[in-house]
């Protein structure tokens, strides 16, 4: 089967496979569905003739692809996540192929006058002519990440198929819940046993990765007293007025949407709000860590400064930082780095090298020991109706893995 086909054929096939995550649950991997996809993709690996599968009970797939090398070449690591977005549906995907693209808008569903259009989403010109895989106007696409399971896949097929082409030992894995921030929390660095590996979970042609946000998640519980507004006056404490009045003492311009490359932001995420008690929570970016800690120093003071103001324990804080900066463990080694931009020119494709307004398994994993870059898949507008993920750009995403994997390989040669 040629290799274009057999790629997408296997992204189409993981596309319909509903994975979304539940940051609600305790549980891990947090939905049991995720499993679906784990066992399958133990399953066709087990007939491509990888080695060392396993599928723990936390929901992490591993294998092994045994160097075909005399000399002694690094154990490159090779990193996708099974899950989608828990902001929306993964259930009943049912993906479209758009052949030869014509530069129009395209009708994702007709039923709720759902377009793909250029004049909102003007990058999809640069793909005029290709072909191009979307959703159906009513569920994400779940290019993020099954785009970059099937382009490993996709890759260590051709592997096992040309043995011609020498390679040193490869490592596979698979991780559940990334979407929710806990990708990593179980991965065994050590078992995975590799020296250095790369994310595919980028987005466009060409990206790759080296530096993201620090990140924590401040959860904050307001106290208040209810009481019949007839009789108010002086006792009742709104706790939806006090949440209010914490935003406001947060700098306006330092939203999302007022923010750009490495520009930090408090980003208000969840308001629950009553008079009695309100709740809300804030995810907190940095791509600098001194002006990170600033950030996380300025929500504690707000907080303190409130409950002077209007009584102690009045605001409860909660600050968990989530990931850190991974350049900070990516500098030493920027070897690794060379490595995907040496591979991605050798294909003809332009680096875009950027930092990630965001954070992926490969941020926490290079804290763990994992040295860890990010790849692109080639998918745009990921989590929502809007996502579309163009063919050839996935055919580059594997052909950079190859390349990766030879070029290394020569020069331990």
């Amino acid at each position: 089967m040629p290799m274009e086909k057999a790629l997408l054929d296997r992204f189409l096939r993981y596309a319909r496979i509903d994975t979304q995550s539940d940051e609600n649950s305790d549980s891990v991997p947090s939905t049991k569905k995720q499993l679906d996809i784990a066992k399958l993709l133990v399953e066709e690996m087990k007939s491509m003739g990888l080695q060392d599968i396993s599928l723990d009970e936390k929901g992490y797939v591993m294998a092994t692809l045994p160097s075909n090398c005399i000399n002694k070449t690094p154990i490159i690591g090779f990193i996708a996540h099974m899950d989608t977005s828990p902001d929306m549906s993964g259930k009943n995907v049912n993906p479209q192929v758009i052949r030869d693209y014509d530069g129009k808008d395209i009708l994702l569903d007709e039923k709720q006058k759902v377009t793909l259009s250029p004049a909102d989403f003007p990058e999809i010109l640069n793909y005029k002519g290709q072909d191009l895989v979307t959703t159906d106007g009513t569920t994400l696409l779940g290019a993020d990440d099954k785009a970059g399971i099937a382009e490993i896949m996709t890759a260590m097929e051709y592997l096992v198929r040309h043995p011609n082409m020498k390679h040193g030992t490869i490592r596979i894995g698979f991780t559940p819940d990334e979407e929710i921030g806990r990708g990593a929390d179980h991965f065994d660095v050590k078992k995975f046993g590799a020296d250095f590996a790369y994310t595919i979970d980028g987005g466009e042609m060409g990206e790759l990765e080296y530096e993201n946000f620090n990140a924590a998640l401040a959860t904050i519980t307001i106290h208040g007293r209810n009481v019949h507004p007839g009789t108010a006056k002086d006792k009742m404490i709104n706790a939806i007025h006090l949440a209010m009045e914490l935003n406001q003492m947060l700098p306006v311009n330092e939203r999302p949407e007022f923010t750009t490359g490495r520009e930090g932001f408090f980003h208000l995420i969840d308001f629950n709000g009553a008079v009695e008690q309100t709740k809300i929570r804030y995810l907190i970016r940095d791509h600098n860590r001194t002006k990170f800690e600033e950030k996380k120093k300025l929500i504690t003071d707000c907080t303190k400064l409130l409950n002077l103001k209007y009584g102690p324990d009045r605001f409860n804080l909660v600050l968990k930082d989530q990931y850190y900066n991974m350049r900070e463990k990516l500098e030493p080694v920027m070897h690794i780095v060379n490595l995907a931009k040496d591979a991605m020119k050798a294909e003809e494709i332009k680096p875009i090298i950027k930092p990630i307004r965001g954070g992926t398994d490969g941020a926490r994993l290079s804290f763990m020991g994992l040295p860890c870059p990010n790849l692109f898949t080639g998918g745009h507008n990921y989590h929502g109706k809007y996502e579309f993920i163009p063919i050839p750009s996935m055919m580059k995403a594997v052909k950079v893995i190859l390349r990766i994997i030879q070029l290394s390989t020569n020069r331990n040669s």
